[in-house]
């Protein structure tokens, strides 16, 4: 929750004026639990998304991960009907992702090409096989996985992705 991509993220929405939830995953800082390889994650997000639609009747919800949170994320936008689904950096090669696509909606995946923990490879050469619904790309160039001294890059390209004269 306090990552400075996650925080990035988030101030990222705030700007375009989404109201944004971050939260850690179980385990994580104070939260209860215990990692659960993404089962037990992404039922912790399928809760928060019950409660939004409780509280939030006409909400598009739109969710975001960055790493594991992209696996989380991807997760639980195959049972949840959200409007767009934003990946970044996701470890393509320690979880199955692959056994996720097609998503059902539209979605975004940021990638820096100098990741050291995530294959910039793997996940560029993924992206080549995907037929159906394949993610809008954006490459950041010399970009780490926590986009060290690229922050506010990330947040321009990522704004500037959801613009009105960019959207589909």
């Amino acid at each position: 929750m306090h990552n400075k991509v996650v925080y990035t993220l988030a101030r990222s929405f705030q700007m375009m004026n989404f109201s944004t939830l971050r939260f850690n995953f179980r385990g994580v800082g104070k939260s209860q639990g215990q990692y659960d390889a993404g089962v037990g994650e992404t039922d912790d997000v399928l809760a928060l998304l019950r409660w939004l639609q409780l509280t939030c009747h006409d909400c598009d919800i739109w969710l975001a991960g960055f790493s594991f949170g992209a696996y989380v994320a991807a997760c639980a936008a195959k049972q949840w009907p959200v409007k767009q689904l934003i990946c970044v950096a996701p470890p393509i090669e320690n979880f199955p992702f692959k056994t996720l696509v097609p998503f059902p909606c539209p979605w975004l995946l940021i990638q820096g090409n100098q990741d050291e923990v995530v294959s910039a490879t793997a996940v560029f050469s993924w992206i080549k096989t995907l037929q159906d619904n394949p993610p809008r790309l954006i490459t950041m160039e010399g970009a780490s996985h926590f986009f060290h001294g690229q922050l506010i890059e990330l947040r321009e390209q990522l704004i500037m992705a959801f613009t009105h004269d960019h959207l589909e």
